[in-house]
């Protein structure tokens, strides 16, 4: 492994418990109606909407993985992780600032615990949940390769509809205090950074966490941490059944007006096939598909920090597609965590601006 002059995110010795799974992400947003609009033309299915709160879900038999409760002002609240049984969440339960043991009044119950994580994002744990009926969703479209042809005397018709969720695969977060928040979700919920980027300086600027699931595959990141000027949410990703969805969720979405933010192409670390779409508040949705899938055998990766190493093919990255929205409000929060965050400083502000601004 490359030797860095900074600390970087390692995996812990001995976590304080190991999640299996992301279970849901968490929006507070003004109009639920238009929420859900957006989220039909990409693929996610209602499962439950009250005055206060609509519940989505994939074809996969989890109950739910998209909670929008309604607010006054559009924000990403936080997520789920699911634990593998209840004396986990006691373990979790005895963090300082954790919340009492409490039932989940959310489809498939259970019981969690809530927490801050060093950034201020919540964190539910959550264990006990019940599974759904998993849904049908159609096949992956055979294809004829130049050396292998099993599709003849056939067509090729995917259906024109919004592509079918099939599940949460991972959310991207951009924070301020990186190596506090990358090490408390090392230490207490077991993650693996897969990969991590490095500025030209050392200093580690985004880091690609897995699960710790032994020796049963994981996705190469459920959860990624990057160097942001404030504490953001940058985007949350959707696995589809093949390149095709993905591409039909291009057109539909095209179709109704939405707005697109980058593909298609295909990741370098991770290898998905990607393509991101900005939700009514100008959230990014990311439809993917072919991830990479890691044991935990496998080794951190190190790699330098660049607008390039972001995609192997397809559109460049756009320009600003990875920084806040600035406002005066976003402005004065830079300037706060500026003096505060260790893990910022002047230099490090112009090198991520010339990198992504």
């Amino acid at each position: 492994m490359t030797r860095l002059p900074t600390p970087h995110p390692a995996r812990h010795p001995n976590p304080t418990v190991k999640a299996q799974a992301l279970a849901y992400l968490m929006f507070e947003r003004p109009d639920l109606e238009l929420t859900e609009r957006f989220l039909a033309d990409f693929g996610l299915r209602v499962v439950a909407r009250t005055n206060e709160a609509l519940f989505l879900r994939g074809t996969a038999p989890t109950p739910f993985c998209y909670v929008a409760l309604r607010g006054n002002k559009p924000r990403f609240v936080g997520f789920g992780l699911r634990l593998g049984s209840r004396e986990d969440l006691e373990k979790l339960a005895t963090l300082p600032g954790a919340s009492e043991i409490e039932p989940v009044p959310w489809p498939g119950g259970g019981e969690r615990i809530r927490l801050t994580d060093p950034s201020g994002f919540t964190v539910h744990a959550v264990s006990g949940a019940a599974e759904a009926t998993g849904l049908p969703h159609r096949a992956p479209v055979q294809l004829n390769f130049a050396d292998e042809r099993p599709r003849i005397n056939d067509t090729q018709r995917p259906p024109v509809s919004p592509p079918e969720v099939i599940r949460l695969g991972h959310v991207v977060l951009e924070v301020t205090d990186f190596q506090a928040t990358a090490d408390w979700y090392t230490r207490h919920f077991g993650f693996i950074p897969s990969d991590v980027q490095v500025l030209p300086d050392g200093s580690p600027a985004v880091a690609f966490m897995r699960l710790d699931l032994g020796d049963r595959p994981a996705d190469h990141h459920t959860l990624a941490l990057a160097q942001g000027v404030v504490p953001t949410y940058s985007h949350s990703a959707y696995e589809v059944v093949d390149a095709d969805a993905v591409g039909m969720g291009q057109r539909v979405l095209r179709d109704k007006g939405w707005r697109h933010a980058w593909g298609i192409g295909r990741h370098i670390l991770g290898s998905q096939i990607f393509d991101y779409w900005h939700d009514p508040y100008g959230d990014k949705h990311e439809h993917y598909t072919d991830g990479d899938l890691f044991t935990a055998d496998v080794a951190t990766g190190i790699h330098p920090t660049s607008r390039d190493a972001m995609a192997q093919w397809g559109q460049p990255m756009p320009r600003g597609f990875t920084q806040p929205r600035l406002t005066p409000a976003t402005l004065i929060r830079t300037l706060r965590h500026l003096r505060r965050s260790p893990d910022l400083s002047v230099g490090k502000l112009i090198t991520l601006a010339r990198l992504f601004g």
